[in-house]
Protein backbone atom coordinates (compact mmCIF):
# COMPACT_ATOMS: atom_id res chain seq x y z
CA UNK A 1 0.00 0.00 0.00
CA UNK A 2 1.53 3.93 -0.32
CA UNK A 3 1.40 6.07 1.82
CA UNK A 4 0.76 9.69 1.75
CA UNK A 5 0.73 12.67 3.89
CA UNK A 6 -2.42 14.56 4.11
CA UNK A 7 -1.11 17.84 4.88
CA UNK A 8 -0.07 21.72 3.31
CA UNK A 9 2.69 22.03 5.67
CA UNK A 10 6.08 21.64 4.52
CA UNK A 11 7.94 20.72 7.19
CA UNK A 12 5.78 17.94 8.24
CA UNK A 13 6.09 16.90 4.38
CA UNK A 14 9.63 17.06 4.47
CA UNK A 15 9.91 14.98 7.80
CA UNK A 16 7.46 12.27 6.10
CA UNK A 17 9.90 12.26 2.75
CA UNK A 18 12.75 11.77 4.94
CA UNK A 19 11.23 8.65 6.94
CA UNK A 20 11.66 7.05 3.36
CA UNK A 21 8.30 5.34 3.08
CA UNK A 22 6.34 8.55 1.49
CA UNK A 23 4.92 7.86 -2.14
CA UNK A 24 3.03 11.42 -2.29
CA UNK A 25 0.70 14.10 -0.59
CA UNK A 26 -3.13 15.28 -0.60
CA UNK A 27 -3.86 18.53 -0.28
CA UNK A 28 -7.25 20.36 -0.42
CA UNK A 29 -8.36 24.55 0.22
CA UNK A 30 -9.25 23.76 4.58
CA UNK A 31 -5.13 22.27 4.45
CA UNK A 32 -4.37 25.62 2.65
CA UNK A 33 -6.02 28.13 4.86
CA UNK A 34 -4.55 26.08 8.26
CA UNK A 35 -1.04 27.00 6.94
CA UNK A 36 -2.28 31.00 6.35
CA UNK A 37 -1.94 30.05 2.59
CA UNK A 38 -3.84 32.77 0.46
CA UNK A 39 -4.37 34.36 -2.52
CA UNK A 40 -4.15 31.91 -5.70
CA UNK A 41 -0.50 32.80 -6.90
CA UNK A 42 0.79 31.65 -3.27
CA UNK A 43 -1.46 28.81 -3.80
CA UNK A 44 -0.07 27.47 -7.03
CA UNK A 45 3.06 28.09 -6.06
CA UNK A 46 2.87 26.14 -2.58
CA UNK A 47 1.83 23.42 -5.20
CA UNK A 48 4.76 23.86 -6.82
CA UNK A 49 7.14 23.87 -3.70
CA UNK A 50 5.31 20.40 -2.51
CA UNK A 51 6.03 18.93 -6.01
CA UNK A 52 9.57 19.82 -5.28
CA UNK A 53 10.02 17.84 -2.22
CA UNK A 54 8.24 14.61 -2.68
CA UNK A 55 8.86 11.87 -6.11
CA UNK A 56 5.52 11.19 -5.99
CA UNK A 57 1.54 11.99 -6.85
CA UNK A 58 0.65 15.70 -5.66
CA UNK A 59 -3.09 16.27 -5.16
CA UNK A 60 -4.44 19.55 -5.65
CA UNK A 61 -7.90 20.49 -5.35
CA UNK A 62 -9.96 22.71 -7.84
CA UNK A 63 -12.87 25.00 -5.72
CA UNK A 64 -15.21 25.40 -8.64
CA UNK A 65 -18.19 23.78 -8.66
CA UNK A 66 -19.25 24.33 -12.30
CA UNK A 67 -17.86 22.16 -15.37
CA UNK A 68 -16.29 25.45 -17.19
CA UNK A 69 -14.81 26.41 -13.65
CA UNK A 70 -12.96 23.01 -13.10
CA UNK A 71 -11.38 22.34 -16.26
CA UNK A 72 -10.32 25.61 -16.20
CA UNK A 73 -8.46 25.39 -12.81
CA UNK A 74 -7.75 21.55 -13.63
CA UNK A 75 -5.75 22.55 -16.80
CA UNK A 76 -3.65 25.26 -14.65
CA UNK A 77 -2.94 23.53 -12.18
CA UNK A 78 -1.70 20.25 -13.82
CA UNK A 79 0.32 22.99 -16.08
CA UNK A 80 2.39 23.20 -12.96
CA UNK A 81 4.31 20.40 -12.55
CA UNK A 82 3.79 16.49 -13.80
CA UNK A 83 3.58 15.19 -10.45
CA UNK A 84 0.21 17.30 -9.68
CA UNK A 85 -3.29 15.12 -9.55
CA UNK A 86 -6.31 16.89 -9.81
CA UNK A 87 -8.91 16.71 -7.11
CA UNK A 88 -12.55 16.98 -8.55
CA UNK A 89 -15.45 16.26 -6.16
CA UNK A 90 -17.44 13.50 -6.82
CA UNK A 91 -20.75 15.56 -8.17
CA UNK A 92 -22.22 15.44 -11.57
CA UNK A 93 -19.73 18.65 -13.11
CA UNK A 94 -17.09 16.86 -11.27
CA UNK A 95 -17.74 13.40 -13.32
CA UNK A 96 -17.96 15.46 -16.20
CA UNK A 97 -14.72 17.16 -15.83
CA UNK A 98 -12.87 14.03 -14.73
CA UNK A 99 -13.98 12.51 -18.13
CA UNK A 100 -12.58 15.51 -20.07
CA UNK A 101 -9.47 16.02 -18.12
CA UNK A 102 -8.69 12.53 -18.63
CA UNK A 103 -9.21 12.23 -22.20
CA UNK A 104 -6.20 15.55 -22.38
CA UNK A 105 -4.54 12.92 -20.32
CA UNK A 106 -4.53 14.77 -17.17
CA UNK A 107 -4.45 12.80 -13.75
CA UNK A 108 -7.35 12.75 -11.65
CA UNK A 109 -8.63 12.33 -7.75
CA UNK A 110 -12.36 12.56 -7.21
CA UNK A 111 -12.53 12.98 -3.88
CA UNK A 112 -15.64 13.31 -1.20
CA UNK A 113 -16.37 9.51 -2.12
CA UNK A 114 -18.94 8.41 0.70
CA UNK A 115 -20.57 5.58 -1.82
CA UNK A 116 -20.18 2.92 -4.42
CA UNK A 117 -21.96 4.41 -6.65
CA UNK A 118 -20.32 7.33 -6.49
CA UNK A 119 -16.79 5.29 -6.94
CA UNK A 120 -18.19 3.54 -9.92
CA UNK A 121 -19.02 7.04 -12.12
CA UNK A 122 -15.60 8.17 -11.18
CA UNK A 123 -13.95 5.08 -12.19
CA UNK A 124 -15.86 4.80 -15.78
CA UNK A 125 -15.01 8.65 -15.99
CA UNK A 126 -11.69 7.33 -15.88
CA UNK A 127 -10.10 8.85 -12.85
CA UNK A 128 -6.92 7.77 -11.31
CA UNK A 129 -7.89 7.64 -7.66
CA UNK A 130 -11.33 8.15 -5.92
CA UNK A 131 -10.98 9.32 -2.34
CA UNK A 132 -13.31 7.50 0.18
CA UNK A 133 -13.78 9.63 3.19
CA UNK A 134 -13.71 7.36 6.42
CA UNK A 135 -13.22 8.83 9.01
CA UNK A 136 -16.54 11.36 8.27
CA UNK A 137 -18.65 7.80 7.81
CA UNK A 138 -17.51 6.70 10.98
CA UNK A 139 -18.73 9.94 12.26
CA UNK A 140 -21.81 9.68 11.13
CA UNK A 141 -22.50 6.04 12.67
CA UNK A 142 -21.33 4.78 9.11
CA UNK A 143 -18.82 1.88 8.61
CA UNK A 144 -16.32 3.85 6.35
CA UNK A 145 -13.66 0.77 6.12
CA UNK A 146 -16.71 -1.62 4.49
CA UNK A 147 -17.30 1.37 2.04
CA UNK A 148 -13.56 0.70 1.12
CA UNK A 149 -13.49 -3.42 0.92
CA UNK A 150 -16.56 -2.93 -1.16
CA UNK A 151 -15.36 -0.49 -3.56
CA UNK A 152 -11.67 -2.27 -4.00
CA UNK A 153 -13.94 -5.96 -4.45
CA UNK A 154 -15.62 -3.84 -7.41
CA UNK A 155 -12.94 -2.60 -8.75
CA UNK A 156 -11.58 -5.82 -9.16
CA UNK A 157 -14.42 -7.36 -10.27
CA UNK A 158 -14.60 -5.01 -13.18
CA UNK A 159 -10.96 -4.11 -13.68
CA UNK A 160 -11.27 -0.82 -13.34
CA UNK A 161 -7.65 0.63 -12.99
CA UNK A 162 -8.78 3.67 -10.94
CA UNK A 163 -6.94 3.05 -7.25
CA UNK A 164 -8.67 3.42 -4.23
CA UNK A 165 -7.24 6.30 -1.92
CA UNK A 166 -8.43 6.32 1.43
CA UNK A 167 -8.84 9.67 3.19
CA UNK A 168 -9.84 11.10 6.01
CA UNK A 169 -7.94 8.71 8.47
CA UNK A 170 -7.87 9.41 11.82
CA UNK A 171 -5.89 7.80 13.75
CA UNK A 172 -3.42 4.07 13.10
CA UNK A 173 -5.86 1.97 13.22
CA UNK A 174 -7.80 3.04 10.62
CA UNK A 175 -4.13 2.77 8.50
CA UNK A 176 -4.09 -1.28 9.80
CA UNK A 177 -8.17 -1.65 8.80
CA UNK A 178 -7.53 -0.36 5.16
CA UNK A 179 -4.65 -2.49 4.44
CA UNK A 180 -6.34 -5.36 5.49
CA UNK A 181 -9.52 -3.98 3.21
CA UNK A 182 -7.23 -3.59 0.21
CA UNK A 183 -7.27 0.18 -0.21
CA UNK A 184 -4.12 1.23 -2.83
CA UNK A 185 -3.51 4.12 -0.99
CA UNK A 186 -3.79 5.78 2.99
CA UNK A 187 -3.96 9.04 3.05
CA UNK A 188 -3.04 10.42 6.30
CA UNK A 189 -1.25 13.01 9.09
CA UNK A 190 2.09 12.52 9.75
CA UNK A 191 1.24 11.43 13.31
CA UNK A 192 -0.59 7.82 12.38
CA UNK A 193 1.99 7.23 10.15
CA UNK A 194 4.69 7.51 12.85
CA UNK A 195 1.92 5.69 14.79
CA UNK A 196 2.51 2.42 13.44
CA UNK A 197 6.01 2.62 14.82
CA UNK A 198 4.72 2.49 18.50
CA UNK A 199 4.79 -1.06 20.67
CA UNK A 200 5.59 -1.44 24.23
CA UNK A 201 7.41 -4.45 23.39
CA UNK A 202 9.77 -2.88 21.20
CA UNK A 203 10.30 -0.05 23.37
CA UNK A 204 11.14 -2.43 26.28
CA UNK A 205 13.68 -4.77 24.11
CA UNK A 206 15.58 -1.97 23.09
CA UNK A 207 15.93 -0.87 26.55
CA UNK A 208 16.89 -4.65 27.89
CA UNK A 209 19.34 -4.68 24.58
CA UNK A 210 20.93 -1.32 25.58
CA UNK A 211 21.15 -2.72 29.67
CA UNK A 212 22.81 -5.58 28.74
CA UNK A 213 25.70 -4.07 26.72
CA UNK A 214 26.50 -1.48 28.81
CA UNK A 215 26.32 -4.04 31.58
CA UNK A 216 29.40 -5.73 30.26
CA UNK A 217 31.04 -2.91 28.10
CA UNK A 218 30.22 -0.28 30.28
Amino acid sequence: MKFFVDTANLEQIKEAQDLGVLDGVTTNPSLMAKEGIKGEKNILQHYVDICNIVDGDVSAEVISTDYEGMIAEGQKLAALHPQIVVKVPAIKEGIKAIKFLTSKGIRTNCTLVFSVGQALLAAKAGATYVSPFIGRLDDTSTDGIQLIAEIVDMFNYYEYGTQVLAASIRHTMHIVQCVQAGADVATCPLKAILGLLNHPLTDSGLKKFLEDYHSVNG
